[in-house]
Parts: C-alpha cells; sequence; structure tokens
C-alpha cells in the first residue's frame, strides 16, 4: 500500500513539472511573438552558461513528457 501511495505521488509530481513544464514553454512562446509583434524581430543570446544548459534540460524533459503523452492521447482517440 505504502509503493502504490509512494509511486502515485511521484507520477503527480511528474505530471506537474511535465505541466509546468509545458506552460511555461507557452508562455515564452507568448512572449516572443509579442516582441516579434512590437519590434519585427526577435533577438536573444543567452551569456550565463548554467541557464543555458538548464534551460536545454528543460526542453528535453518538456520533450521527453509530451511525446508520450501526446501519442497516448492519438491512441484513445483510435478507440
Amino acid at each position: 500500500m505504502l509503493r502504490l501511495r509512494l509511486g502515485r505521488r511521484l507520477l503527480q509530481v511528474f505530471h506537474g513539472l511535465g505541466l509546468s513544464c509545458l506552460a511555461g514553454a507557452v508562455f515564452l512562446q507568448v512572449l516572443v511573438f509579442f516582441d516579434i509583434g512590437q519590434q519585427g524581430y526577435f533577438f536573444a543570446v543567452e551569456q550565463n552558461q548554467l541557464i543555458l544548459w538548464m534551460e536545454i534540460g528543460l526542453s528535453g524533459f518538456t520533450l521527453a513528457y509530451f511525446v508520450p503523452l501526446y501519442v497516448r492521447f492519438i491512441r484513445s482517440l483510435k478507440r
């Protein structure tokens, strides 16, 4: 029973982190499109290597989270 509860809690944390990464990506895209609408272009350069690698890591986690979620959703539509 404890193992089931721990697994469920870990799954909730995993989904919470995955969905927050997706929401953050959508929010950043809105900011980028807003900047493009204001200036006509978007230019960003990250100088801090820690921030850069954290962004790459979070993007990788988001991709690893989103692809199975999307595949599961598409398979559920086939039934």
